[in-house]
């Protein structure tokens, strides 16, 4: 299989997992608005995702994995999740479960997340910062966000020193970029640009029409 072919069925793995991800996250989350408990469930995947697997990596790589057992899968959510978690939350691990469908716990949890955000008019912004916002700085940006997307903006914000100064949003798939570093990697490619363009204008002047390269006496 060559690079292409690679990245085709790469991208299309990607999206298949995607669209599975989202069908099982608006089930959930139906199942849970249904029970008029939209939150709780969702805070349980929250929860998994944030605390649990990270304290416990062989948890993850066990219900992830094909060579395990549906059966032991159940036993091991039973044993670790009845009476600690919603039922609606450990139902809808068992229902992944008999699908084998555990492996895609974590796209589910973002999906769930960003349809729970969409059906509560809010929207999600990644915001990446050489320094850490001042309170005001992220009031005008909230305010600047729901201006522009009519929607309550939930902001996530990260300090990158290698941005040097400046910022970037991101919506969605969209970036807005106001970085220092972009700004000068943008100057410096119009400086390579002219100087390329000059030193070619300099080689046109010394050809002779006959396509002699020799610098004229």
């Amino acid at each position: 299989m060559n690079l292409d072919e690679a990245t085709h069925h790469a991208t299309v793995f990607d999206d298949d997992t995607q669209h599975v991800a989202r069908v099982y996250a608006e089930a959930f989350l139906n199942a849970a608005e249904k029970s008029g408990q939209a939150e709780e469930p969702l805070l349980d995947l929250d929860s998994l995702m944030d605390q649990v697997f990270p304290q416990d990596r062989y948890l993850e790589a066990f219900l992830t994995s094909k060579a395990v057992s549906r059966e032991r899968k159940a036993h091991a959510l039973r044993a670790a999740f009845e009476g600690r978690a919603s039922v609606l939350f450990l139902n809808f691990l068992l229902v992944l479960n008999d699908h084998d469908r555990l492996d895609a716990l974590r796209s589910i949890t973002a999906s769930g997340r960003s349809l729970h955000e969409e059906r509560s008019g809010k929207i999600r912004v990644q915001v990446r910062s050489a320094m850490p916002l001042a309170d005001d700085q992220r009031e005008r940006l909230r305010q600047e966000m729901r201006e522009t997307f009519g929607r309550d903006p939930v902001l996530e914000t990260r300090v990158d020193a290698d941005l040097l100064g400046g910022m970037t949003v991101q919506v969605g798939d969209v970036m807005y970029d106001a970085s220092v570093r972009t700004r000068l990697e943008k100057i410096r490619n119009q400086l390579l640009e002219r100087s390329s363009h000059a030193i070619q204008s300099q080689r046109d002047r010394f050809r002779s029409p006959a396509g002699d390269h020799r610098v004229p006496r």
